[in-house]
């Protein structure tokens, strides 16, 4: 073990790390919890205009239980002053390609665009893989090939798929209202990052050796971001977004933020209304296929839902012990060997995830045919994610 020497916020910190490589584990095989056949179905329609609806008895759902998950999700536990229990905006429910459920609270509807925060990270694993099927980018390329600040020789080794994993080994702190003084995402959201924020995350000190410690890192999304720029440039990149993915999936009414460099915000700064949110997942409930058009590249997806490698390799504090890193998405696999148990025991072990701050998600659940939205305001915690996946996967009657 090294010890190194970083002032950060005008503290002198002293920072350990590894610099042999830990012994390496075999990732956990998407095989063994997604099957091809969940990936492939015959679709009657394709929502590219709008979401056909069905009732849920129709797709062999329980509508006793949906008004359970209603209770559970739209009940007010909490004072607003206090922005107090759960505070849930909109719920989305999607079953076999159809809207079966929707609901909305606090001011919004079907139309009103709800800031996704942290989502807008799994919206960035598309745009990257799609630069891959155009050979504009690829996982094993020098994050230095693009981005000046990381072409040093202790940098050089990070690479898109380690930033993608986000075990990139830079230095960072993600930490929000807990520790406000010393995070780096509030510094690059708000303060001395903000005129470029992929660049400031470059410019942090490595502390592990590229892909062998995995750490949640707002940063990591903004570098990758400015990355796609340069790989793309600057013309190619305003618009990839739209031309590459929303146009084509008709999400009609998104916006992105960009940071004063002009490079979009894709950890964070993403607004749009859940029924698109949907589309989006149910691209890669088709395996990034869209009405016969396939978006993402084959085996973007298995690669996406394949727990990240370093996370064999990090030791595990209870908090991360409850993460499943993929690739800039959230599983649901667990691994016994660990004594890492799946987040969401209630859901399938299919279960993918985009989550944000206060309580933004996006489910994809392959074996049940589902897609969900939960949208929110939550601030201390009130909602859990287990008992909501649980009340909605059980809506599913067997054999369904």
């Amino acid at each position: 073990m090294k010890k190194r020497k970083v002032v950060i916020g005008g503290c002198l910190l002293t920072l350990s790390f590894f610099c042999g490589a830990p012994k390496e584990q075999k990732p956990v095989e998407p095989e063994t919890a997604y099957k091809k056949e969940y990936f492939t179905r015959k679709r009657d329609y394709w929502p590219t205009q709008d979401w056909k609806v069905k009732k849920p008895a129709e797709l062999g759902m329980d509508e006793a239980k949906l008004a359970e998950v209603r209770k559970y999700a739209f009940t007010r536990t909490g004072d607003e002053q206090n922005r107090a229990g759960i505070r849930t905006d909109g719920v989305v429910i999607i079953r076999n390609g159809y809207l079966v459920y929707e609901e909305y609270a606090r001011g919004y509807d079907r139309n009103r665009k709800h800031h996704i925060w942290s989502d807008t990270k799994s919206v960035l694993n598309a745009a990257i893989g799609i630069a891959v099927r155009d050979g504009k980018i690829s996982l094993e390329d020098s994050v230095g090939k693009y981005v000046q600040e990381m072409n040093t020789p202790e940098k050089k080794d990070i690479k898109i798929k380690h930033l993608l994993e986000m075990s990139s080994g830079l230095f960072w702190d993600e930490g929000y209202e807990s520790s406000p003084l010393k995070s780096l995402v509030i510094a690059m959201l708000y303060t001395r990052g903000r005129r470029d924020m992929g660049r400031f995350a470059a410019e942090q000190e490595v502390v592990h050796p590229p892909g062998q410690r995995f750490y949640y890192s707002s940063g990591t999304s903004n570098l990758l971001s400015l990355a796609l720029r340069h790989a793309l440039g600057d013309e190619r990149y305003q618009t990839y977004f739209w031309d590459e993915l929303y146009n084509i999936l008709g999400m009609r009414h998104v916006t992105m933020e960009r940071d004063m460099s002009g490079t979009f915000v894709a950890s964070s700064y993403m607004y749009l209304p859940p029924r698109e949110l949907a589309k989006f997942g149910f691209l890669y409930l088709n395996d990034g296929v869209w009405d016969k058009k396939r978006v993402l590249p084959e085996g973007w997806v298995k690669y996406t839902v394949t727990m990240a490698s370093a996370y064999y390799t990090t030791p595990l504090t209870p908090t991360l012990a409850k993460d499943n890193p993929g690739a800039h998405w959230w599983l649901n696999l667990g691994i016994p060997e660990r004594g890492v148990a799946p987040p969401w025991p209630r859901a399938p072990r299919d279960t993918f995830a985009a989550e944000g701050h206060w309580g933004q998600f996006l489910f994809v659940i392959p074996s049940l045919d589902l897609v969900i939205v939960r949208t929110g305001d939550d601030r201390d915690g009130s909602f859990d994610v287990n008992t909501f996946l649980g009340l909605i996967s059980e809506s599913v009657k067997e054999g369904k």
